[in-house]
């Protein structure tokens, strides 16, 4: 492998393992030789994300400006164009060697231009289409990398995987997506139990939830739960090898929600984690657990009408 190619893996690799603690651990269960295309990918959507996220002080025009850039430096690689990018060659590698889909990229990117101009969806519906990009093709692009049984049978769970993680993280993130001038939970699902996003906001400035949004939580939390359960059966039809890692993964993201749970449905009162000791040990009950062997759905927790 040339020079250029080795540092924009590591670059990726330093990507996973600063911003992507939960999943970085997981994927040091993978083959060694898997492991550098997953950070790969990782570093691809992660630097996408930060362009969008890590430079609200640039005009939004000009925020566009650099992800579109930074697109057309990433597609005129796809076409065999000399690329100067830090972190591009790696993805682009990792396309090649799996054949992986160009489509889920471009959908990727889509929701990313879309996080530039959308501050809130009005429908569930309207927010599956968003994390169809930004959530749903991760799973897909991760599928060959993983290797599976049957790769049809495991394309929806994959998917769905992609979902639950997603939503996921916009209930641990309500706060901070409010930072972000953003509101993910759907408007449809706020006024279905009374609440405003000038509620949310008050929320945040007291650092403690109402019993509404209390109700609002514990909803979504069940809505995640649902995607968690139409992905465990995708877990048993990954290589062997790979099942370690994404056992992992799928305990530790659907313990945030049980931290959340634990804590009362407050997303207000501080950030739900994984507390490490609980991490480590995911890890290794998932390294002796034989391949095949069912997955435990995260909750679930009652919820209140």
């Amino acid at each position: 492998m040339d020079t250029d190619l080795s540092a924009a893996y590591a670059r990726c690799q330093e990507l996973h393992k600063c911003h992507g603690r939960t999943y970085y651990l997981a994927t040091r269960l993978l083959p060694a030789w898997k492991r550098r295309h997953v950070h790969a990918l990782y570093g691809f959507t992660r630097y996408a994300d930060e362009i969008v996220d890590r430079t609200e002080d640039l005009p939004p025009a000009e925020r566009a400006a650099r992800l579109e850039q930074w697109s057309s430096r990433f597609v005129a690689g796809l076409h065999g164009e000399p690329v100067d990018d830090p972190l591009l060659p790696a993805v682009l590698h990792t396309i090649a060697v799996f054949d992986l889909d160009r489509a889920d990229f471009a959908s990727f990117l889509r929701s990313m231009a879309m996080d530039l101009t959308v501050m809130s969806y009005p429908t569930y519906d309207d927010l599956l289409d968003y994390m169809e990009g930004s959530a749903a093709v991760i799973g897909t692009m991760m599928l060959p990398i993983l290797g599976s049984s049957d790769p049809a049978a495991a394309r929806e769970p994959a998917r769905q995987l992609g979902f639950a993680f997603q939503l996921t993280n916009f209930i641990r993130d309500v706060s901070e997506d409010l930072d972000r001038g953003r509101t993910y939970l759907p408007d449809e699902d706020l006024a279905k139990f009374d609440v405003t996003r000038e509620d949310l906001l008050a929320a945040k400035a007291q650092g403690r939830t109402t019993g509404k949004i209390r109700e609002l939580i514990e909803y979504e939390v069940s809505r995640a739960q649902a995607h968690y359960e139409a992905a465990a059966p995708g877990i048993g039809l990954l290589s062997p090898a790979s099942q370690a890692c994404m056992r992992t993964a799928y305990a530790l993201y659907g313990g945030i929600l049980d931290a959340v749970a634990a804590q009362d449905h407050d997303v207000f009162v501080r950030r739900a984690v994984v507390p490490q000791r609980r991490r480590m040990a995911v890890a290794a009950r998932a390294l002796l657990t034989p391949p095949g062997s069912p997955v435990a759905v995260p909750g679930p927790t009652p919820v209140r009408r």
